[in-house]
């Protein structure tokens, strides 16, 4: 079995194409209106095609709200945002859970969607999740611009990410006060 190596296009040349592409799906009248009626996740891949995941389960919300509702309570001198989405070299990808300081949100704007992912990027895992699903959208993440990604699985208990290479920690750099375990 040989590996098979993609090379992506520089994250600027991306995330022109990935914010021109993001405009045009929202601002598409037919498929703007079929988008709102449809639930779960929305992403694109690199070429601006459209990936749709199913509804989560119910306490995959859970978990996202109370997550934010702690990053913002410690967190104050920044913004939270659930469904995030964050420009990649490999298209649009939406963060469950995200927080961006003030500073770098004034710094790249707001945008359809971020140019540059927020200091914190919050993946709560669903089922379906596989292992190289998460290792590649956690190395798009810091290729993007974060500082930590985060997983929570599906029992509350937080990995901590520090980079691409991380296997991951038990506490945040970003946020000591965080916990290592979520309680629904």
């Amino acid at each position: 079995m040989h590996a098979l190596t993609i090379e992506l296009p520089a994250h600027e040349d991306q995330t022109a194409f990935n914010l021109r592409r993001w405009e045009e799906l929202l601002a598409d009248t037919e498929l703007g209106r079929d988008l709102a009626k449809i639930e779960g996740r929305i992403e694109t891949d690199r070429h601006g095609h459209i990936i749709m995941y199913p509804p989560a389960a119910f306490s995959h919300g859970s978990y996202q709200f109370q997550i934010g509702s702690l990053l913002h309570t410690l967190l104050p001198e920044g913004r939270v945002a659930t469904e995030c989405p964050i420009s990649t070299a490999d298209g649009v990808r939406g963060a469950d859970v995200a927080w961006i300081s003030h500073a770098r949100l004034a710094a790249i704007g707001e945008n359809v969607c971020l140019t540059q992912a927020p200091e914190i990027c919050v993946e709560v895992l669903s089922p379906d999740n596989t292992r190289a699903e998460m290792k590649e959208k956690k190395a798009l993440y810091f290729a993007a611009g974060a500082r930590e990604v985060w997983f929570c699985d599906r029992k509350g208990r937080m990995t901590f990410f520090t980079g691409v290479e991380s296997k991951g920690e038990s506490s945040s750099m970003l946020c000591a006060e965080f916990p290592s375990g979520i309680e629904l």
